[in-house]
């Protein structure tokens, strides 16, 4: 707010700078008056919130800034205009990351200071604010304050401790839920739920409610608790004291319609002793469904509590009408005896929505199995397929293969609802309704839903490109993400080769366009910029169309399409008027997730060039580590910030540089990370703090609010996983004393803890863990877990196990259905002895989810594999929906064995090339497989076979590459490109590459993107013969299949060019063949270095230093309001 005074005092000098009249303060009314009295004092808040008020009921007249100007002559105020303007630019900015100093501004506001503060930032509809000739952006200023963490956090407390006793309640809860809806987790905090007011009124109280309601997920499980027992104690002291007793309960109808959501954390007792009026009342609300819908965390205990409430209070429970009511909890329906099938199939029919619970799902399943089996009593599935609802899911293949095609298109309205399909079981669905329907049109696609992945490639091939079109234009295109990249190939290959293709590429949308070759797109002309504006475009295609466009667009309707920003230059970025560039600069902030690091690195360059002064701070990241130098006092808090909203990955820094702007950061916050303030800063940069930091300079206090932000972390390493286990353990003692809300916020990182830690938590709250364990990555980061949960799921089923009679497995305990689902990633700790002993039903019922678990060993995947041929029959016999079902399993099958199998679908061979384990033998045996049983030579494979066959064309000879036809390599090609083969196999694709692009020294940089690692296979010559500023267009997986023999070849000037992600990816090999000018030249490139001329450290102290603050010959503007300031850092429209 002080900022906005000040301001307002340089713009009146500015006009009025000759004002020398000499008046005393008669004339300006009080309040004006006061105000003045505090700018003269310093006391800037108080005195721009005194202005704000005064305007507010009174019309600015030219006058009063005359008698103002006049008053601070008569106080001997003098004020130089050099002075005032440098002194508040660098106070405001260095203010606007002070949010504890604004905390303390505003506690020591008056009342009507802060009523005039909340209105002009929470209340006040106004736009703009008008001052004499002085406007205001009060949309801007909100924007800047609500874009701080910090100020954020400030605006959360201050409201809490001031507002309830300056402002209205429903004013203050207005808003609460603004501030809160930036970020609740971190305000949110237990210590904080402490001080909400427990003497609201109710409209007041329901509200703040609401709010609470709808942050739910967004909170911790310590806050949901904290939350929960905030709202009980107002619940309790609003309850009719005298129909309170030990034996009652204050929890009423409208109290759980009120507790929404938190009605989980009700205690067991509490719940059994709700009146059964109260029960009966609830469940008759309308909107008790939807309410009991979103217990997405409910127990299986509470649920049964409450169904056992509403059994008493009077509902018939195989009421169709009672099972409607019940949401959630018909997941946990347990009253099975006797019932029909009308009932079982009710229960289907809502038990739809249980794949929302948060962990159960092994129980859920085990019921639905037992409803499925009563609502088929007496009927055949093919008669019933349609009212099962999900639970068609639970049925094996073998039992989906038993299925009429009649009587899946008659169910198809249903099954296409249906999710959480096996491949498997999507393609015996699709096959089966296809095989009704006859001939594949765009209104049977449109019928599938989800079971549109089930069509294999070779039918959508021969679909009517037209109805194609309509496919992927239509309903089917928001599952596009789930078919194969086969599938997509098929289906583009198709339009391509039509005569449609021109009027069809128009309407192609998000990733479909993707998956067009840069060929296709070579062969049409009739692009704009505005149909750009909904596609998906790879680097290849960008680099094409934005030079292809800018002959007839102007840049700035091209950057606004978004995705065509992949494919500005550094030349074209480089070429930009300095007004152009700066005016536009917000097209490329918006889309920085978009750009290459090394397009990033053009952009601070330019920054650099045009307005050092306004770049921001994030861009000294991607600049030589000397540029860091610079960054201190006032530069300091605005650059943590800057790369604290910025994810660091996406610049992909070199390790030296990395460190060197770590130590920045330390240095920034003097070597320790103090409290929440410190951690809102940071953002993003707490994934990147030193082991040494997390455990040495973090506090208790900092460590709470962190906690979350670890767990958004994406790739933090042992040693910072070993530093954040010691501070949870200082933050919450001994797992021993954990509580369950504790075990959840945790997360992840109990998979840190030692064995002993891990079985306590077991044994407390076995279902948290299960559902933690279930969110863990490979074994291979959490074996200490999943092994305490393998051995707990096992010794808790152990009573329940059926007796095996087969003699070579008698007295060892073999994997259940429920026991398989429940262990996810821990199945891999099944003995092969155990897994050799597992029932037929039970494999085949899991076979998708065993063929996942990565930790399965090569014997452990050879007893699968058998398991499989005991189950399903000889491999010949085996159809596509078998070997794709496999997944890892598959990697256990033999040469000769492969050879047994049916490989003439391209979609089988397109699921077997998703895993990355083959021998070169296997995947030749895949291969000679699909071209004797496909009736395909090499020489007629098209562009989608090619796709499909993906890493299994690492095993072709030079001999069959050359035998591809060049039309199909081309469309195939950006997907070639992703392949790492040998270098022998890159060689004779770079020679394909050239029959389809030209000889390899005329390639420019969309082809070097398209032909992706193909470009690994280039020799010496070749590689020698590029442009210095093509280097940067090199895939960065090019760079490291590219010998080393080879890439020493290179010049300096080329290895400078190659951009900072590419440089990165130069392998130690490839180092060690290099000269020293060649290693200066890659350490330029690592360092985002310019390379044609070395003239930017002498700048930098000069332009980096105007920002420092004023001299202390100014006018001293001392602490003022954060969320103003933000205003003067905004150009004010006159």
């Amino acid at each position: 707010m002080s900022s906005l005074l000040k301001i307002w005092f340089l713009l009146i000098l500015m006009n009025h700078a000759e004002i020398t009249h000499s008046q005393n303060s008669e004339g300006l009314p009080p309040l004006l008056h006061k105000a003045v009295e505090e700018v003269i004092t310093g006391k800037y808040l108080n005195a721009l919130l005194d202005i704000l008020h005064f305007q507010s009921s009174n019309v600015w007249t030219a006058d009063m800034l005359t008698k103002v100007m006049a008053y601070f002559h008569a106080q001997e105020v003098m004020f130089t205009l050099s002075s005032l303007q440098m002194s508040i630019k660098s106070y405001l900015k260095n203010l606007l990351y002070q949010p504890r100093q604004l905390l303390s501004e505003f506690q020591q506001l008056g009342q009507q200071q802060f009523q005039t503060a909340m209105k002009y930032l929470f209340n006040s509809r106004k736009e703009r604010l008008e001052m004499g000739n002085i406007i205001l952006d009060l949309d801007k200023i909100r924007e800047k304050v609500f874009q701080s963490p910090g100020v954020n956090r400030t605006l959360f407390l201050i409201t809490l401790e001031k507002c309830f006793l300056a402002l209205s309640a429903m004013e203050c809860v207005d808003i609460l839920s603004q501030v809160l809806r930036v970020s609740a987790v971190r305000y949110l905090q237990p210590g904080v739920i402490g001080s909400l007011p427990k003497d609201l009124q109710e409209d007041a109280f329901r509200n703040l409610s609401t709010v609470f309601k709808d942050l739910y997920d967004k909170t911790s499980a310590n806050a949901q608790k904290a939350l929960y027992s905030w709202m009980k104690q107002i619940l309790q002291k609003s309850y009719n004291a005298s129909e309170f007793n030990e034996s009652t309960s204050w929890v009423s109808a409208e109290n759980l319609w009120i507790l929404g959501r938190y009605m989980v954390h009700l205690p067991l007792e509490e719940i059994l002793k709700i009146s059964l009026n109260e029960i009966r009342l609830f469940i008759s609300y309308d909107n008790a469904t939807k309410q009991l819908d979103t217990v997405y965390d409910i127990t299986p205990e509470l649920a049964q509590a409450f169904l056992e409430r509403i059994n008493s209070s009077g509902f018939d429970m195989r009421n169709t009408s009672t099972i409607y009511r019940l949401g959630l909890l018909v997941c946990f329906y347990d009253d099975m005896e006797q019932m029909d099938a009308t009932v079982a199939r009710a229960l289907l029919h809502q038990m739809i929505k249980c794949n929302q619970l948060r962990g159960f799902q092994a129980e859920v399943q085990k019921l639905k199995a037992q409803l499925l089996n009563i609502a088929v009593q007496n009927q055949t599935l093919n008669d019933t397929l349609g009212s099962l609802s999900d639970a068609v899911v639970g049925l094996t293949s073998s039992q989906l293969e038993s299925l009429s095609p009649e009587a899946v298109h008659n169910a198809i309205s249903t099954l296409n609802q249906v999710s959480g399909w096996a491949k498997s079981q999507v393609m015996i669905l699709a096959s089966k309704y296809l095989s009704y329907e006859k001939v594949l049109s765009f209104h049977n696609v449109s019928q599938m839903g989800a079971l549109v992945t089930g069509i294999s490639t070779q039918s959508f091939y021969s679909m009517n490109p037209k109805e194609l079109s309509q496919v992927i234009r239509g309903t089917t295109s928001q599952y596009s993400s789930d078919l194969s990249p086969a599938q997509h190939q098929g289906i583009l290959r198709k339009i391509a080769a039509s005569r449609d293709f021109s009027s069809s590429v128009i309407d192609i949308q998000g990733d479909f366009f993707k998956e067009i070759s840069l060929s296709d797109l070579w062969k049409e002309t009739g692009y704009n910029s505005s149909m750009m504006k909904e596609k998906e475009l790879r680097r290849s295609q960008a680099l094409y169309l934005y030079k292809l466009l800018s002959e007839k667009s102007s840049p700035a309707d091209l950057l606004s399409t978004g995705q065509l920003v992949k494919g500005i230059t550094c030349q074209l970025i480089e070429s930009m008027g300095a007004d152009f560039f700066l005016n536009h600069f917000k097209f490329f902030e918006k889309n920085l997730h978009l750009l290459s690091p090394y397009q990033v690195n053009c952009l601070a360059w330019k920054f650099w060039k045009v307005s050092k002064a306004s770049m921001p701070p994030f861009f000294l990241l991607v600049l030589p580590v000397e540029y860091l130098e610079y960054v201190s006092g006032s530069l300091c808090v605005p650059f943590i910030a800057s790369l604290g909203k910025t994810e660091m990955d996406l610049v992909n820094p070199s390790l030296h540089k990395k460190s060197t702007v770590l130590q920045k950061v330390q240095e920034c916050l003097n070597g320790s990370i103090a409290d929440e303030y410190d951690v809102d800063l940071l953002g993003n940069l707490i994934c990147h703090l030193p082991p040494a930091s997390i455990r040495g300079r973090m506090s208790p206090k900092a460590m709470a609010i962190a906690l979350h932000q670890f767990k958004l972390c994406r790739q933090l390493s042992h040693e910072q996983k070993i530093e954040i286990k010691y501070k949870l353990l200082e933050l919450y003692g001994s797992p021993k004393t954990w509580t369950a809300e504790t075990t959840l916020d945790v997360g992840p990182f109990i998979a840190l803890l030692s064995k002993g830690e891990l079985n306590v938590l077991a044994i407390k709250f076995p279902d948290i863990i299960l559902q933690i364990a279930k969110t863990i990555g490979p074994i291979s980061s959490a074996e200490e877990l999943l092994s305490t949960v393998f051995e707990f799921v096992c010794n808790t089923t152990a009573n329940n196990r059926s007796s095996i009679t087969r003699p070579d497995c008698l007295g060892t305990r073999a994997p259940s259905l429920d026991e398989i689902i429940k262990l996810a990633e821990a199945n891999a700790f099944w003995s092969v002895q155990e897994l050799k002993c597992m029932d037929a039903e039970t494999f085949d019922k899991n076979v998708e989810l065993l063929g996942t678990v990565s930790g399965f060993s090569s014997s452990q995947l050879i007893v699968l594999k058998e398991k499989a041929k005991q189950v399903w029959g000889s491999l010949p016999d085996w159809k596509s929906y078998h070997i794709v079902s496999l997944g890892r399993i598959a990697l256990a099958l033999t040469e000769n064995e492969i050879e047994e199998l049916d490989l003439h679908s391209i979609d089988t061979i397109s699921a077997l090339s998703q895993q990355t384990e083959w021998t070169l033998t296997q995947a030749r045996s895949i291969l000679q497989g699909f071209l004797e049983d496909s009736g395909h030579t090499i020489s007629t494979l098209r562009s989608f076979d090619l796709v499909g066959l993906g890493a299994i064309l690492c095993a072709l000879n030079s001999t069959e590459i050359m035998s591809v036809r060049s039309a199909e390599f081309s469309a195939a090609a950006a997907r070639i490109g992703l392949l790492f083969c040998s270098t022998p196999v890159l060689k004779q694709f770079k020679k394909m590459a050239e029959s389809v692009f030209g000889i390899a020294t005329s390639w420019n940089s969309s082809i070097l993107q398209e032909i992706g690692t193909i470009a690994g296979g280039l020799n010496e010559d070749e590689l020698k013969a590029f442009d210095k500023n093509l280097m940067p267009y090199f895939q960065p997986e090019a760079i490291r299949h590219i010998p080393a023999e080879i890439f020493q070849a290179l010049s300096p000037e080329q290895i400078a060019n190659l951009g900072p992600e590419n440089a990165a990816r130069v392998t130690k090999s490839q180092r060690e063949r290099l000269s020293p000018s060649q290693l200066q030249s890659l350490q330029l490139a690592l360092d985002g270095a310019r390379t044609s001329a070395q003239e930017t450290h002498s700048s930098a102290s000069t332009t980096l230093g105007a920002q420092t603050p004023a001299s202390s010959g100014a006018p001293r503007l001392n602490s003022f309001s954060i969320w103003l300031c933000a205003v003067f850092m905004l150009p004010l429209p006159f």
